[in-house]
């Protein structure tokens, strides 16, 4: 029996709500930056907030019908597959203004900031928890008070790509499990589970695009840990693996702690 859980949880922050604000934001950018650079930061943002934008339309019609929907279906398993339906459109919703957000990164001069990892583990626990009671799996969180020097949207993104492929190579009946611990004053995340593991000829090339740990699976593209291992270098925050064949792999996030009493101090300034 598969068991889902985030141990010793506190109330998360709101998920992010989708605001056209960020989009003018993000074609915000320094004057003193150099063209070449001026230039690609505008392509980029210019992308980004036209994406936003026009796919904006699409997710109200497909939001709409599922209101229409959920007044007609009669039976209460069509209702629950609509409601999951409609769960994933507000989380695609939510995600599309996240990623304008996340491009404001490149403007900071110091764009790392104190982010505290509970809400974000907790929010991740909730996402994938239907995901893993589906397949018949373990999956704990452990909640911590630690906080990390990093940003809140691209530590989400590698922490997600990081334990959805967990639970992709783990199979019914094995364990992925998620914790975080302080080390002198780095702070190191780890996602750990029981699944196949990785070969170890395969291990320095996992990082790479369009690589796969298991090549017989033939859904994804083999960009999930490319995308970590990008973000992680933005970030200045490390990435170490730890895997035998068959028996799982663990995958750790190192970024520089931030001291509670800091973490504690900035939020009584912000409140």
């Amino acid at each position: 029996m598969e068991t889902i859980g985030f141990l010793d949880s506190v109330r998360s922050t709101a998920a992010a709500s989708w605001d056209t604000g960020r989009i003018g934001g993000a074609l915000s950018w320094d004057a003193d930056q150099p063209d070449s650079d001026q230039v690609e930061s505008d392509f980029s943002a210019t992308l980004l907030a036209m994406a936003g934008h026009d796919l904006r339309q699409p997710l109200q019609v497909i939001t709409s019908a599922h209101d229409v929907l959920a007044e007609t279906l009669a039976s209460e398993e069509q209702q629950e597959e609509l409601s999951r339906a409609a769960a994933a459109t507000r989380q695609l919703a939510s995600m599309l203004g996240q990623l304008v957000e996340a491009l404001q990164l490149h403007q900071q001069s110091d764009g790392l900031l104190p982010v505290p990892l509970n809400p974000i583990l907790e929010e991740l626990t909730a996402e994938f928890a239907e995901a893993v009671r589906l397949k018949g799996i373990t999956f704990l969180v452990s909640a911590t008070r630690c906080a990390a020097f990093s940003h809140p949207v691209l530590l989400t993104g590698m922490l997600r790509n990081l334990i959805r492929n967990a639970i992709d190579y783990t199979p019914p009946g094995g364990g992925v499990f998620v914790s975080c611990r302080r080390s002198g004053t780095e702070l190191r995340i780890e996602v750990r589970d029981t699944g196949v593991g990785i070969r170890a000829n395969a291990l320095s090339a996992i990082f790479q695009a369009f690589q796969r740990a298991d090549e017989s699976r033939p859904d994804g593209l083999g960009l999930g840990l490319f995308i970590v291992k990008h973000a992680a270098d933005l970030l200045g925050h490390g990435v170490e693996v730890r895997s035998a064949e068959g028996r799982g792999s663990c995958f750790t996030v190192e970024a520089s702690a931030v001291q509670w009493t800091r973490l504690a101090r900035l939020t009584a300034r912000r409140d």
